[in-house]
């Protein structure tokens, strides 16, 4: 294997002349907060910060991982970036100090968080309303990426991932499909088989400087089976900013189309750049489109906290007004929570 096919996870010492003392303070640090006792993790049904448990014959899934992350005030990463400018992040050795405790794998189930969003589409009858709760189903999914600046470690090829939760009614197993590049596959169903949620993911990741990039790559697709119904969309182009110097922020942006190959109704959502003075930070905006490319309603909000969905006429005399910055007149719009 020659040097330009080389593959790096993530590396436990850094390259600085004072990292080697800095990391292994931090892996002291995470030592002592972690509960090593067998004996105690026996006695209270928790492992190495594990919180799932079995109480009076009911199960409880862990609120909190196994492990803290490590502070990045500590160190300093332009050393070892300096000279990653403008390469693809998966042939870079990386500190581990970037990682978050946990695998790529598990960070993909977090797509279910808002599996309600898809219970919704599946029991609701009007297809313009299932467009909407897979518009929000598929928003929710980067909803949990605010504020989680941390890069999730790379699995091995081959290793799997297994979640099943009856209490939400989904089973969900994701697989490392590929090393180089890394490709991730997932497969979700319902456990009452009434929906079908899987995709594959290959996050090309780039190092701008003072930014990371991450630009997604693979299909997702839901099938709702009771409506005969297939979605698919791409996730939108996440950046992580203040990289070396400064406070982390993340933002999503692009464009994001939904399609349902049933009906050719097709929803296109915009997420906005931050621009200049954050104005537009976290905001989106887009529309439901019939198969004859006629809006039958239009979306924004913010993928932070929540949607609204209102007529297109409704909407267009809206910012008519505030652009001239007339009284308002509220609009009277669905809202569908996705944060």
């Amino acid at each position: 294997m020659n040097s330009e096919e080389e593959f790096y996870d993530a590396v436990t010492g850094f390259d600085s002349d004072n990292s080697s003392g800095d990391f292994s303070e931090a892996n002291h640090k995470v030592t002592e907060m972690l509960d090593l006792d067998p004996h105690q993790s026996n006695r209270t049904g928790k492992h190495n910060g594990e919180t799932e448990i079995q109480e009076n014959g009911i199960k409880r899934h862990r609120t909190s991982l196994p492990a803290p992350m490590f502070s990045r005030s500590d160190f300093s990463v332009w050393s070892i970036l300096k000279k990653c400018i403008g390469l693809e992040l998966s042939k870079i050795t990386m500190p581990i100090v970037f990682n978050e405790p946990l695998s790529f794998l598990q960070r993909i189930t977090e797509y279910m968080e808002h599996i309600y969003l898809i219970n919704k589409a599946c029991s609701n009858a009007d297809p313009l309303e299932r467009m909407q709760a897979v518009a929000a189903f598929a928003v929710s999914a980067v909803a949990s990426q605010w504020e989680r600046t941390g890069k999730p470690f790379n699995p091995l090829l081959g290793e799997t991932y297994e979640l099943t939760r009856e209490d939400l009614g989904f089973r969900f197993i994701s697989e490392q499909v590929s090393h180089h590049p890394p490709i991730s596959a997932f497969y979700s169903e319902g456990l009452n088989k009434d929906f079908i949620f899987h995709g594959s993911i290959y996050p090309k990741l780039k190092f701008w400087g003072k930014s990371i990039e991450a630009e997604p790559r693979g299909t997702i697709t839901l099938e709702l089976l009771k409506h005969n119904e297939a979605y698919t969309w791409t996730n939108p182009t996440c950046c992580v900013h203040n990289v070396i110097i400064g406070k982390l922020w993340l933002e999503q942006y692009g464009t994001v189309e939904i399609v349902n190959h049933s009906t050719g109704d097709k929803c296109v959502l915009n997420f906005k750049p931050c621009g200049l003075f954050g104005k537009e930070l976290h905001r989106v905006e887009g529309y439901i489109q019939d198969k004859n490319r006629k809006k039958l309603c239009v979306i924004y909000g913010k993928w932070t906290e929540c949607l609204w969905c209102t007529d297109p006429t409704t909407y267009e005399t809206y910012k008519k007004n505030e652009k001239r910055g007339g009284e308002q007149k509220k609009l009277k719009p669905v809202r569908v929570r996705v944060h």
